[in-house]
């Protein structure tokens, strides 16, 4: 469809209007239509934002409106170029969503004084597009997520286009050069279509962007070679682009509803595609001068087109006259009495090219996930639960048997959950939801394959980035999901993390922001059982990184057997606008608790184990904490060798599963009070604490409490390699011999035996090593030890 004249004359219109309000955004505080001449006390005393990227953000953003328009799409906007907001609130309030969202910025003269003045301004919005943006799943924060969030937002969704600016310098990030190959996951029967927007504008902060300089045959061989159709639109004339970005734009949504044809259409016309079948899907290729449509020159130096444009192009508004009438000029250079009335509301020209309702793209439901989400229909943890008759007796491996009860999550939701993980999910035991589903795959498929289809709930892919990027985009647009990886490698997605958890702080607290299924880690092969990988893989400080973020958004769960990770995920799966971690081992281990128990010990968080215990309810004289699958058996097998040589003692068992359960009550929603953990603890004897991370965040989360300097914590300190599960305990000092001595160390009640058995304790470590150097496995006694009592 050919744009005519009138068209033409329209999206510019439109597109004049939103670069100006990105402009006034940047700088004005007042006098908002320039309806007096401007004076410095317009203009704001600080001058914060990024115009670069804006007029190619608009430009996208009012031809992608067109589309919507004349093919009724069903489409929403990611901005990939960091510090796009001054465009994406623009559109929106243009839309009149802004306004419908925060009436108080209503669509005329003050409005638009209210959204100038609160850009980048103490108590305003940020200046990347934010929570706080109607429309936006894409912090743009940080660079490099814009596209695995929109493919993540297409999955499911197979009416869903999602258009996708991909900036130049965000291009050069490790997790966008990944997510182009995003392709050979759309299954194009059941998912929706991506359609990237990489926008050249040739310059990053400071210096030339990589893709803007290869030469044009190179740069069309690379997305061929990641398996696209490229179509290069180029050009600073505006009214030549707007034509070929028009023709461009209707080339590929006529290709992607081709596509989506042949795969929906048995017998339809199909489209070029790879040998396996894999269709190339299109994407547009957009050069335009970076700052397009701002100053040329600013004192005597370039500007448009340079580096110069990408944030404030004029900085001395305030103090220099000659920037002041330059700013004045490039602000009336749109011609706003043309784009608005009398009373600052865009004219009705604007309005009526807009499309309405929820095919706004400022208003699409899918940009609120919440407003979509359904409940997960969820089996019951008790019919997977691991039967018990004598605590500890039972053993079970606790993510095959999580693998089976997610086996009928995956079946009960075909359509809105899914497992991400970097290739890891039958290595972290998950496998029996192979049973009833496979492995997303739409490039070639050999025979030896196994679980490969182009539809299926398991998307693996050696990145963890990506893997993350889809889950969060898939959240964000109304749908629930679990990202299992290896415990030390999360630290890959530590920023993925910290700008998720940002968004979900920020979400919380706007009315308008419906709640969205939580983003449940399961962390797996973890610290304690490295025994082939070693070193490398030996990293719990994922845990840390969390504990940073507010307390209204994260969890840390660390079940310590098979029926209490069934407890906690069946909890997580149905939690809401948080972040869940859980850690949990996939080696053979004891299962402490029966299901009705463990389901108690969870809703609690921690607990004192009665039946672990020797103290009968009475003061001990010692409390041996933990936390994790790994520590409480090194724990318990400590109580049993204790009770062995001090029958006398009164010990206390406290077990802890939800490890925010240690902080203050006024710090965390799940936090003890004084008295609550004092009940637990006691307040003047020795705590033997054995964590499952690093000593000192336990520390961290306690240090407030009266008893905190009888508190002794174990647990891994950056020691390891590739050896025995024990020895690896032994290495950092959290085994069970190295409990009993601290245990000695630390109660002076217990006579004079101590140095003999001090001295035992030692002796056992000694030969426990020497057995793993000569036999390359841990003694029997060690290896086959089991609750006795």
């Amino acid at each position: 469809m050919q744009l005519t004249d009138a068209e033409l004359d329209r999206m510019d219109a439109w597109w004049r209007a939103a670069n100006y309000l990105a402009v006034g955004q940047i700088y004005l505080m007042a006098n908002p239509l320039l309806r007096e001449p401007l004076r410095p006390e317009h203009v704001k005393p600080r001058l914060l934002g990024h115009w670069g990227t804006s007029p190619g953000l608009n430009f996208c953003y009012v031809h992608l409106n067109r589309a919507i328009r004349t093919r009724d799409l069903d489409m929403i906007y990611i901005m990939g170029p960091g510090h796009g907001g001054p465009a994406a609130v623009a559109n929106a309030w243009l839309e009149g969503t802004y306004s419908e969202v925060y009436p108080h910025v209503s669509q005329d003269a003050g409005g638009m004084a209210r959204l100038f003045r609160q850009f980048s301004f103490p108590g305003g919005v940020p200046s990347h597009v934010a929570p706080e943006t109607p429309g936006s799943i894409h912090e743009g924060g940080e660079l490099g997520y814009s596209l695995a969030h929109a493919y993540g937002a297409a999955f499911d969704n197979p009416d869903l286009v999602v258009a996708c600016v991909v900036g130049d310098g965000e291009a050069e990030t490790g997790p966008l050069a990944t997510s182009w190959h995003s392709t050979k996951f759309v299954d194009p029967v059941h998912d929706g279509a991506v359609l990237p927007i990489l926008h050249l504008n040739g310059y990053k902060i400071a210096n030339p962007a990589v893709l803007a300089r290869v030469p044009e045959d190179e740069l069309l061989s690379l997305f061929e070679g990641y398996g696209y159709a490229p179509v290069i639109v180029s050009g600073d004339d505006p009214a030549k682009a707007h034509r070929d970005m028009a023709a461009a734009l209707d080339d590929a949504l006529d290709e992607i509803a081709r596509i989506q044809r042949a795969a929906r259409e048995p017998g339809a016309a199909g489209t070029a595609g790879d040998a396996g079948g894999r269709p190339r899907w299109p994407m547009i290729v957009l050069r335009t001068p970076k700052g397009w449509t701002g100053p040329k020159e600013v004192d005597g130096v370039p500007v448009e087109g340079t580096w110069r444009a990408h944030q404030v192009p004029l900085s001395g508004v305030r103090e220099k006259p000659r920037h002041l009438a330059q700013l004045e000029e490039w602000l009336r250079s749109y011609r706003p009495d043309e784009l608005f009335d009398r009373g600052g509301r865009p004219v009705a020209a604007l309005r009526e090219i807009a499309p309405v309702q929820e095919r706004r793209m400022s208003a699409n439901p899918h940009a609120n996930g919440g407003l979509l989400l359904r409940p997960l229909e969820l089996p019951d943890p008790r019919t997977h639960a691991v039967p018990v008759d004598k605590h500890g007796t039972a053993t079970a491996e606790a993510t095959r048997v999580l693998g089976e009860y997610l086996r009928d999550v995956v079946a009960a939701n075909p359509s809105d959950f899914r497992i991400m993980g970097p290739d890891e999910t039958a290595s972290n035991r998950l496998g029996a939801v192979f049973e009833v589903t496979d492995r997303v795959f739409a490039g070639e498929r050999r025979g030896t394959d196994e679980h490969q289809a182009a539809s299926g709930r398991v998307m693996e892919v050696l990145s963890e980035h990506l893997c993350q990027g889809w889950l969060e985009g898939y959240l964000l647009t109304g749908r629930h999901g679990l990202f299992n990886t290896y415990e030390a490698f999360t630290h890959i997605v530590d920023a993925m993390f910290n700008q998720h958890a940002k968004w979900l702080k920020v979400s919380r607290h706007l009315p308008w922001r419906r709640p969205v299924a939580s983003l449940n880690y399961l962390l797996s092969s973890h610290v304690w059982r490295q025994d082939h990988n070693g070193f490398t893989h030996q990293d719990p400080g994922f845990l840390d990184v969390v504990l940073n973020k507010k307390a209204e958004i994260t969890r840390v769960y660390l079940p310590p057997d098979a029926n209490t990770l069934l407890s906690v995920a069946d909890h997580c799966l149905r939690s809401r606008d948080y972040v869940n971690v859980i850690v949990a081992g996939k080696q053979p281990a004891p299962v402490w608790l029966p299901m009705d128990e463990a389901a108690r010990h969870c809703e609690r968080g921690i607990g004192i184990w009665e039946w672990a215990s020797t103290d009968g309810g009475a003061d001990p004289d010692v409390v041996l904490a933990c936390a994790g699958d790994v520590p409480t058996l090194e724990t318990l097998a400590a109580v049993d060798l204790l009770r062995q040589y001090f029958p006398a003692l009164r010990i206390r068992v406290v077990n802890v599963v939800d490890l925010m359960r240690l902080q203050p009550a006024g710090e965390h929603p799940h936090g003890l009070t004084d008295a609550e953990y004092d009940a637990l603890f006691t307040t003047d004897r020795p705590v033997i604490f054995a964590f499952h991370g690093y000593p000192y965040l336990i520390h961290r989360l306690a240090y407030r409490r009266a008893g905190h300097h009888h508190l002794h914590v174990r647990g891994y300190k950056e020691e390891g390699t590739t050896t025995t599960p024990f020895d690896m305990v032994m290495l950092n000092d959290l085994d069970r011999f190295h409990l009993v001595m601290d245990v000695i160390d630390r109660v002076p009640s217990l006579g004079g035996r101590v140095g003999h058995v001090r001295q035992r304790m030692a002796d056992q470590r000694l030969r426990a090593r020497a057995h793993t150097r000569e036999h390359g496995e841990d003694a029997p006694e060690v290896r086959d030890w089991r609750w006795p009592y």
